[in-house]
């Protein structure tokens, strides 16, 4: 590698050819070759580079980078001044040309802000380590947001956007982590919860002559109760609480406070206890605040309990119902599916031996017992954890036309409404793999509705396939609930003979008596929830469309008999400015006359952008509380839009949207009739994440086929 620094004359050259548009006999290169002629080689190509890279996107952005990178390369090390350059660019993208040149023009002030920041971490940076941290513990999933107050409604977590207390970056990052897991507290161990017959937090301490010497009062009670609670539970975490402690300095409580503290610390403590404390040290000195406590937001908690109370009240009863109409169902006799008067639910908490506690929810009908799905079990811990038991008049079915959820609040339907078009839709970033970062807010996507059409569709596709449908339910129901036997077990159901007769001989040879000499009945329980992501492109037009939504009809009537949770959507649009997403089914609704019009209504719109989409639907999958989660997408080709989302770039953020839904837990496949596909898909999806099929009248038995083996 020639490692010798380039001339200035040799410099001119390689800028003109980059920067052509934007010159002129007045404003040439010259000048910012001589001044680039002074660096090593090394600082010339990085410039060379990313002149090239900046101007694919405007030239006068690399022009302005170019004449400020000398000063950029005194003030900033390399990385330093690539965080500069992807600055800009964001700034470019979002404000224009003048605020971009703008920022490029304001190295110094860059300088100086990113000394400060190396030795901070951003919640941007660390956000999927504190979800997964926040989701390995118990009780509800929780949103964590940046936000200027640090606290809980008992929905989301809000942290700083950037921590920089302390010197080392690590430690910054351990105060994020006690930061997440104080908030998790006050959420699993009942800050936030009323005591029976008495008023809600914040009321409670509204009702005291000083409401706010009460809350920081009852926050440091609450704060001792909570971190005995975190040395029980996650002493490793309490470990770090501590040395996070010493380094900014103890806090002290108040000598009249020592009762209190020693009372808060037991076992048996709750917030009752808090409360009864509070009332008898109201007046006294308030102690310092821990570097981790935040804020009470009793008021957003208590609106944010209040509404999720009754919003779970109607889920659970529904949710009643629909055990009772899936019971009907399968009973030989066909009986209403309106619940009977008589109908008795029972919920008991039995204590979980395996984790002291915490609970085992045992659910019986008309004293028969029944094993709800894995979300409604969610759902009993989340009104566990708000009222403590799930009262006697949650356990009424929801009658007909009783309560649904409402879906998403209306947005505009005026798409392009904005200068962004942004009012009512959804912003994502998007990877451009020459900058080697996001475009932050780049794309937007609208969630939108497949038009119904009452063309019967559906019932021409099962007399087309009624031959092979019988075939297709019986292999499905081979599927479902299966059970096995597991031998030489240590305890069991029952004798396993053959391991007794191994351990007779065994023991005959002098060997010791194996333990393992039973069997036990392992009944697998499927939990998986599966999002099917629709091509609806301009090129699924006439043949392809129909192989499509014949698929889709089949998928709908074997995963019915299945019972896998699953969701339909279909994408398309045109620019980074009009993504569009069709819900076709959602996760909570059911397989319904109004589903099957609307995949008779699905037609092939425009342009087949997929990261966003990747993007939205990992979102809605990450609510969703399933032990395997699946992305399933069906399409006829690679990533296109009109904007030059194409090619390398189009592939490229693709493939890191995939890499993001597989952090999240989520497995993606893809299924295609492209026949081009073996030259991009495993490099998007691995090798072995895809499959071609390469007719399209195969495709709807094919799709059915393939999420069999999937899911085995």
């Amino acid at each position: 590698m020639n490692t010798q620094a380039l001339t200035a004359a040799e410099l001119e050259v390689k800028l003109d050819e980059s920067l052509d548009p934007i010159l002129s006999s007045r404003r040439t290169a010259a000048t910012l070759a001589k001044a680039l002629a002074e660096f090593e080689r090394a600082q010339q190509d990085f410039v060379l580079r990313w002149v090239d890279i900046i101007t694919k996107t405007n030239a006068e952005m690399a022009y302005q980078f170019a004449a400020r990178a000398p000063e950029a390369f005194r003030l900033m090390s390399a990385p330093t001044i690539e965080a500069w350059i992807i600055h800009a660019m964001d700034v470019y993208d979002k404000q224009g040309l003048y605020p971009g040149c703008t920022a490029f023009g304001q190295v110094q002030s860059f300088a100086a802000d990113a000394a400060e920041t190396d030795r901070s971490v951003a919640l941007d940076e660390i956000h999927h380590v504190l979800e997964l941290f926040i989701q390995g513990l118990a009780g509800r999933r929780l949103k964590i947001e940046a936000a200027a107050e640090t606290g809980t409604d008992t929905a989301t977590l809000f942290l700083p956007e950037r921590l920089s207390c302390f010197a080392g970056r690590q430690d910054n990052f351990r105060l994020y982590k006690i930061m997440a897991a104080y908030l998790w507290a006050q959420t699993w161990y009942g800050t936030f919860r009323a005591p029976d017959k008495e008023p809600p937090l914040a009321e409670w301490l509204a009702s005291f002559d000083a409401p706010d010497t009460a809350a920081r009062l009852f926050h440091a009670l609450e704060t001792a109760r909570l971190s005995a609670c975190l040395a029980r539970e996650l002493p490793g975490l309490y470990r770090d609480m501590r040395e996070i402690q010493k380094l900014t300095g103890e806090v002290h409580y108040p000598a009249t406070w020592e009762a209190a503290i020693a009372h808060l610390k037991k076992p048996e403590a709750t917030v009752s206890d808090t409360r009864a404390w509070l009332t008898r040290l109201y007046g006294t000195e308030v102690p310092p605040a821990f570097c981790y406590q935040g804020q009470l937001l009793a008021q957003r908690a208590q609106q944010a309990m209040q509404e999720r109370v009754a919003r779970e009240k109607d889920l659970f009863r529904q949710a009643l119902a629909q055990i009772d109409q899936e019971s009907a169902a399968n009973r030989a006799k066909a009986e209403s599916a309106t619940t009977p008067p008589s109908r008795r639910y029972r919920v008991d908490m039995i204590p979980d031996p395996d984790h002291p506690g915490r609970f085992i929810f045992a659910f019986s009908v008309d004293g028969q017992p029944v094993q709800p799905p894995a979300d409604v079990r969610g759902l009993m811990g989340s009104i566990v954890q708000d009222l403590e038991h799930i009262p006697e008049d949650y356990l009424v079915a929801a009658g007909a036309g009783g309560y649904r959820e409402a879906a998403e609040e209306k947005r505009p339907q005026d798409v392009w409404k904005g200068t962004y078009h942004e009012e009512g839709a959804f912003l994502y970033n998007e990877w451009d793999h020459r900058r080697n970062h996001y475009r932050k807010h780049w794309c937007v996507l609208r969630e939108l509705d497949v038009h119904p059409d009452s063309d019967p569709f559906v019932a021409r596709t099962l007399r087309k396939y009624h031959g092979v449908l019988p075939a297709l339910r019986r292999t499905f129901e081979a599927l479902r609930g299966e059970n096995k036997l597991l031998k030489k077990q240590i305890n069991g159901d029952d004798i396993d003979f053959d391991a007794l007769v191994e351990a007779r001989a065994d023991m005959q040879s002098g060997m010791e008596l194996s333990e393992r000499l039973f069997t036990k009945l392992h009944k697998f329980e499927r939990d998986i929830a599966v999002m099917f992501m629709v091509d609806m492109s301009g090129s699924t037009k006439g043949w392809i469309n129909d192989a499509e939504r014949e698929a889709l009809v089949l998928l709908c009537e074997a995963l019915e008999i299945l019972g896998d949770r699953y969701a339909i959507y279909g994408f398309s649009g045109m620019t980074r400015k009009r993504c569009e997403l069709y819900r076709i089914k959602r996760f909570d609704e059911t397989y319904s006359d109004e589903v099957r019009r609307r995949i008779a209504g699905i037609r092939p719109q425009d342009y087949t952008r997929m990261g966003v989409t990747i993007r939205h639907l990992t979102k809605l999958l990450k609510d969703v509380e399933a032990r395997t989660k699946l992305l399933i997408t069906l399409s006829d080709g690679k990533p296109d839009d009109y904007d030059g989302y194409r090619g390398e770039y189009g592939i490229e953020d693709t493939r890191m949207s995939l890499i993001e839904a597989k952090r999240a837990g989520i497995h993606p496949f893809c299924i295609t009739i492209d026949e081009a596909a073996r030259d991009y898909l495993p490099h998007m999806y691995g090798a072995v994440n895809w499959v071609l099929v390469d007719e399209v009248r195969k495709l709807p038995l094919k799709v059915s086929d393939i999420y069999r083996r999937l899911t085995l």
